[in-house]
């Protein structure tokens, strides 16, 4: 077996430099030093005793990604970058589903901490459960991810919502429409009530009504489905649906076409999110997309980051609008990008 030592005998240094590379400190090693370290590893084929490693830097450099619904393409989606910005900065990622349940998240955090992961990046439950508070009065590494769970005293990156909201109500009044409806997440959920301001906001600017025109559903497609046939039921029927996520926007599609609604024509329809289905739907889905690899780029980074300064940050990154066929715009992209920087 190939050892520290016979990769310091081929890249002419000593143990500790080899361990210094391989670790990433705690001591400073010269560019090129570093090269010959890695060349010779990778000549060697030399592979790092992780016990070994994680005795010696009190680490075990895996991250815990704990999210509330893996089969929500935006989670889907957001689960695969965060691993891929672990994988590059040397982490592995283990992944806990909590299926929004409060007791499912609290049992996660319980069972890595139990595994010794060096931190979590968490979207919490709609209704946050006691984790996120035994989280952040430990000494635990913390990044809340998409939602903030409530809580001002961890990190979290999370994104312009309100003004996405905003953006998409006013791009479905430039197309004419007045009765604009509202499919909201859950009431608990601070991301989509944010984006249900912006809904209002919008209208309220224009000098039109939002009575009768919003519905609460879960973040599912079965539930906007039965939302969006109620809003259909009501007169006037809507001219124009806002969907706070794109999962709730699938459901749009089955009741307008069970009902005979043509999308755009009969009724417009705007979503959040932006996920990777959205262009493959007919018409193309106009949605709010999210800076999804950014996003979790950097939650990836404040975490790792908190080993060295442990403060508490809280990043907004901006959201842009993305065009298609479902508000009536020709199917060709463009973007509108919200005001927020991060």
């Amino acid at each position: 077996m190939v050892t520290r030592d016979d990769v310091a005998r081929v890249a002419g240094v000593s143990s500790a430099v080899v361990s210094y590379v391989v670790n990433g400190g705690p001591r400073p090693v010269a560019a090129d030093t570093a090269e010959r370290v890695w060349r010779a590893i990778e000549q060697l084929g030399y592979r790092p005793n992780g016990v070994a490693r994680a005795l010696a830097t009190n680490r075990t450099f895996a991250l815990a990604f704990i999210v509330p619904d893996t089969s929500n393409s935006f989670f889907a989606t957001l689960s695969r970058y965060v691993e891929t910005a672990a994988f590059q900065l040397g982490y592995t990622v283990l992944l806990g589903n909590t299926m929004e349940e409060q007791q499912r998240e609290i049992g996660y955090v319980e069972t890595f901490r139990q595994r010794g992961v060096d931190g979590f990046v968490i979207a919490p439950t709609a209704i946050p459960s006691d984790a996120l508070g035994h989280l952040a009065a430990g000494d635990d590494r913390v990044v809340l991810i998409d939602r903030d769970g409530g809580r001002q005293d961890i990190s979290r990156v999370l994104v312009a919502n309100e003004d996405g909201g905003y953006i998409a109500t006013k791009h479905l009044l430039e197309h004419g429409h007045t009765r604009i409806a509202c499919l909201l997440g859950p009431i608990d959920v601070n991301n989509t009530r944010m984006r249900g301001r912006g809904w209002q906001r919008a209208l309220v600017e224009a000098g039109e009504s939002t009575d009768g025109l919003f519905i609460h559903t879960d973040v599912s497609r079965e539930q906007a489905y039965h939302g969006t046939l109620e809003l259909l039921d009501r007169t006037p029927t809507p001219t124009a649906i806002f969907t706070t996520a794109d999962e709730q926007a699938l459901g749009v599609y089955r009741a307008a076409r069970e009902r005979g609604v043509r999308i755009p024509d009969d009724i417009a329809l705007v979503s959040f999110d932006s996920a990777d289905t959205a262009p493959y739907l007919n018409p193309g889905l106009t949605a709010v997309g999210q800076p999804l690899r950014q996003m979790a780029e950097l939650a990836v980074q404040r975490l790792v980051g908190q080993f060295k300064d442990p403060k508490v940050t809280c990043d907004v990154l901006p959201v842009e609008l993305v065009t298609r066929g479902s508000c009536g715009c020709v199917e060709p992209t463009v973007t509108v990008r919200s005001q927020i920087s991060a």
